[in-house]
């Protein structure tokens, strides 16, 4: 009897695993979308908040349903700064994404649904900039209930509030990484979630998938890559020598889009508002002189893989233009996602089923047996 052949998709690529009416990730055109909006239509435009309340509900919000969520989110913050002396020493950890995976799993799931994943989506920024604090011998900040996820995650990191115009950048951020469709960490916590298992393991699991550097480490070592880079000129030789000595060129390429990530292009405007304001700093031109020789050096040296910047490449430039540290990065990407990650998790318990894909079996045969 002749075996099957059998295609084996290690990445999954190809594999549709379910479908969603949350994202559309389109990597041929450059184009998110999500719940039929573009995300340039949204980052800068329309709060976390309210585009939260888009995933979760299906619509933005009016202005009643805007506040209520802002009121219970900003509860669910003082909730979580009260809760800080109950989780132990998580917040000790030397990695921020250690510190979340800790903290937020002494969280408890509530028989409401949309309770717990208020309370994630509170905890997580108040979390990520205790530990920060923390890291650098200073005391939490407590949160203030009546201000937005955006502006109070900088002040709890910061300790001071900041301009309107860097907070909208900022806030532009969190929205455009929101979702983005069947990504590793979205992925894992729908694994979680279809086994009929709480939000907040779910997206504990998610947080273990982001800390990987394949995934969301990337962006401070962009801003690595662009401080040794130093000035505009020296893009081109530099990129030549970083290829020439086989290394990865960071924030360049992507697993799904084709062209330009536009979550790129959203990130990238946000900063050139900032430096136009005279709020950041000319780092700008010399990330799009990095950009341009990578996208030329790639093309010659790969001319069938398309490799532009991805979202990683503007989140260091951004990012760092707002004040954050680079090691700040992974756990503010884990700020913003909190609330698509949550979205996911509730889909697949309502119209999932358990994820449990086949394996191959390469190793060895039970001894004597007869192939």
């Amino acid at each position: 009897m002749e075996a099957l052949e059998i295609t084996v998709k290690s990445g999954l690529e190809g594999i549709v695993v379910a479908q969603t009416s949350l994202s559309e990730v389109d990597g041929r055109r450059g184009r998110l979308i999500y719940r039929g909006f573009l995300v340039e239509q949204l980052a800068g435009a329309r709060c976390y908040e309210d585009v939260a309340h888009l995933f979760w509900e299906g619509s933005l919000p009016n202005s009643r349903e805007s506040a209520a969520l802002c009121e219970a989110i900003g509860k669910a913050r003082v909730k979580a700064f009260e809760a800080l002396p109950k989780v132990g020493n998580a917040l000790s950890a030397p990695n921020g994404m250690d510190a979340l995976r800790a903290s937020l799993s002494h969280l408890r799931a509530q028989d409401d649904e949309t309770e717990t994943m208020i309370n994630l989506v509170g905890a997580t920024p108040v979390f990520a900039a205790a530990w920060w604090r923390m890291k650098n011998g200073k005391a939490p900040v407590a949160p203030d209930p009546s201000s937005s996820v955006a502006a109070d995650y900088y002040r709890m990191c910061h300790g001071e509030s900041a301009d309107p115009r860097v907070i909208r950048a900022l806030d532009a951020y969190l929205v455009t990484v929101m979702d983005h469709g069947m990504n590793a960490s979205t992925f894992a916590a729908r694994v979680v979630s279809s086994t009929g298992s709480d939000p907040v393991s779910s997206v504990v699991a998610g947080i273990g998938a982001l800390k990987g550097p394949l995934h969301g480490g990337a962006p401070g070592p962009v801003l690595d890559m662009i401080d040794a880079v130093g000035e505009p000129e020296h893009a081109a030789a530099w990129v030549a020598g970083e290829l020439a000595a086989g290394n990865r060129i960071m924030g360049m390429g992507h697993r799904v889009y084709r062209v330009r990530d536009p979550r790129a292009f959203v990130l990238e405007k946000q900063v050139e508002k900032l430096v136009e304001s005279g709020l950041a700093t000319k780092k700008l031109s010399l990330a799009r002189a990095v950009e341009k020789a990578a996208e030329e050096a790639l093309a010659k040296r790969y001319p069938t893989r398309p490799l532009r910047a991805n979202v990683e490449f503007y989140t260091a430039v951004l990012l760092d233009a707002v004040g954050l540290d680079r090691q700040q990065f992974t756990p503010t990407f884990a700020v913003g996602r909190m609330a698509g990650w949550l979205a996911h998790t509730r889909e697949q318990h309502v119209t999932g089923r358990l994820i449990r894909p086949d394996a191959v079996y390469i190793g060895p045969k039970p001894m004597g047996e007869v192939v």
